[in-house]
């Protein structure tokens, strides 16, 4: 059979792949694995034994009573902020920033708040000002937002202890401030106290100003001083010093509600002398819905804490605002006005916001 050749297809043989040379161990193998695996090894121990932050830090964490998260130049305006504010300090202020915005310009931009302090532009019109002199007021420029803030928070803090010394609420300063910049005033009137609402933020707030505590150092508190310690270091308000209802905790009798009786009452016939328990100003003296006829005397700091007195249910005032008082000047005659079921004096003492017991600071009548 005629015909083109057929062509066979010849395979070609298989390649021969490349022999491996066995190598012997590389400087990794010998020099290097052998340790980490010891560290891990004493990592986990010391993890076992809670230990292991000092062995293999995880990252620096920051000194939480450091303020290197404040620039340098935001230090002076924290003071100047609040310099004439007496119950909100720079390291409040400072949290205050740190929980609105983290100190950054641009955290709030999606939700209309601005700067570092979280300004609406409503909110800016009323506290902004040109506070750093540099032509424009601006919540974006630091020194303008610290000292609008500083202003809102110190405009809150007077509304809020004219309430308590009203006696329309109770509680601490600084926590009342903090309510009303969280909830409004009104809503802390409403309550007589802290909203429950506003309970979160005092204590997210708090909790960060033990970071910048270091920037309240240089502040120096205004006024005068009593140099003397705590102690019964005020002259008796009233001759008989006969205790009818004590310092704490106890059921109003009128009202039924179960509160911190926040003075001691003191046992005195109606138009009986009521002085002055140590020198100092008056700073309220005025009928009150819940306290009658109230005179608060600021005495000034002692011990580094600013010190009042009250003196309450007057049956007629005999000081004015801004009087200057010593121990024993007439400040007003015992009576039963506002919430009370008969004569007797009301007497408070009143520690860097905090009510405290005022028996251990008289010392008794002669």
């Amino acid at each position: 059979m005629t015909g083109e050749p057929v062509e066979k297809s010849v395979e070609e043989p298989p390649k021969q792949r490349p022999k491996r040379v066995r190598r012997g161990p590389g400087p990794f193998t010998l020099l290097v694995l052998p340790g980490l695996v010891a560290l891990m090894g004493v990592a986990g121990f010391l993890a076992y034994n809670g230990n292991l932050a000092d062995a293999w830090p995880q990252g620096s964490e920051p000194d939480p009573t450091a303020t290197n998260s404040v620039d340098a130049s935001y230090i002076p305006w924290l003071r100047k902020a609040v310099a004439d504010c007496e119950v909100v300090k720079p390291s409040v202020l400072a949290a205050q920033i740190d929980r609105l915005s983290g100190w950054s310009n641009d955290a709030g931009a999606l939700s209309g708040e601005k700067g570092i302090a979280a300004f609406t532009d409503a909110q800016w019109k009323k506290w902004g000002k040109d506070d750093d002199g540099n032509g424009r007021s601006s919540p974006r420029d630091p020194a303008d937002a610290l000292m609008a803030l500083g202003r809102k928070d110190c405009s809150l803090a007077e509304k809020v202890t004219g309430l308590r010394t009203e006696g329309v609420v109770n509680g601490d300063l600084v926590n009342l401030t903090l309510a009303a910049y969280a909830s409004g005033t009104d809503a802390v009137e409403k309550a007589g106290r802290v909203p429950t609402d506003a309970e979160a933020y005092i204590k997210e707030v708090k909790s960060l100003a033990s970071r910048y505590e270091s920037v309240d150092r240089e502040s120096s508190g205004g006024g005068g001083t009593v140099n003397q310690v705590p102690g019964a270091v005020l002259a008796a308000p009233v001759a008989d010093l006969t205790v009818t209802s004590p310092y704490g905790s106890r059921e109003h009798p009128l009202t039924g509600v179960t509160k911190l009786h926040t003075g001691v009452d003191f046992a005195s016939p109606q138009g009986a002398q009521v002085s002055a328990a140590s020198k100092g100003q008056v700073v309220f003296a005025a009928m009150t819905k819940a306290y009658g006829n109230r005179v608060v005397i600021d005495h000034g700091t002692i011990d580094g804490k600013r010190l009042e007195t009250t003196y309450s249910h007057l049956l007629a005032l005999q000081v004015s605002v801004g009087q200057a008082v010593e121990a024993g000047t007439p400040v007003g005659l015992v009576g039963s006005t506002g919430l009370s079921t008969g004569p007797h004096l009301h007497f408070e003492v009143v520690l860097d916001g905090y009510y405290a017991d005022p028996l251990p600071w008289l010392r008794p009548s002669t």
